[in-house]
């Protein structure tokens, strides 16, 4: 009997966990400066690498934001996906777990919610971003796989929206003071 082993390759494991410090120090400059204030040399200093590492990951500023970008949605539907199959799990009520999930994104995640849309709606400018700021909405509505995929878009309209108040005003709303309005974005799709 052969066995085979699976060789692992640490210089590509290493590799990946340096773009994915990378894509992190850069969300934290954009948290701080703004998409204006990413360059190679701020990236690098906020990831504690030199300005080369930047440049070996990423062949330009698009590039890295692109990567800043697409890692960005997938972390978040990722995060929304084990949030609805966990409330689904536990027999939750899903418009509570939305509601505190919106509540944490503009409360104690303020910064990095903040920077997440401002790398979103730079891809209003930037075709090449477009891709990467439609792929959180395409994943969420195939992990929903709703019939009502005109009401599930409606949903996730009504979802960027209440983030972007959230996000404008000077206290964030709590769960609580989401909750009635996220029951009522569902209520079509139950």
């Amino acid at each position: 009997m052969t066995r085979s082993y699976r060789r692992v390759d640490g210089r590509k494991a290493r590799g990946n966990r340096r773009r994915t410090e990378i894509v992190e120090a850069t969300l934290r400059v954009i948290e701080a400066e703004g998409v204006v204030g990413v360059s190679h040399r701020s990236v690098a200093r906020e990831a504690g690498v030199p300005p080369t590492s930047i440049t070996y990951h990423f062949a330009g500023l698009d590039d890295l934001l692109v990567g800043t970008l697409t890692w960005s949605a997938e972390s978040m539907a990722v995060e929304a996906r084990d949030l609805i199959e966990s409330s689904r799990i536990k027999g939750g009520n899903p418009a509570a777990a939305v509601a505190e999930m919106l509540a944490f994104a503009v409360g104690p995640r303020r910064g990095r919610t903040m920077a997440e849309y401002e790398l979103y709606l730079l891809a209003a400018r930037r075709p090449e971003l477009r891709p990467a700021a439609r792929m959180w909405l395409d994943v969420l509505t195939s992990l929903a796989r709703h019939p009502d995929e005109v009401g599930f878009r409606a949903f996730l309209a009504g979802v960027d929206g209440m983030l972007m108040q959230g996000l404008i005003d000077d206290e964030p709303p709590t769960a609580a003071e989401l909750l009635p309005v996220v029951e009522h974005l569902l209520a079509p799709l139950r």
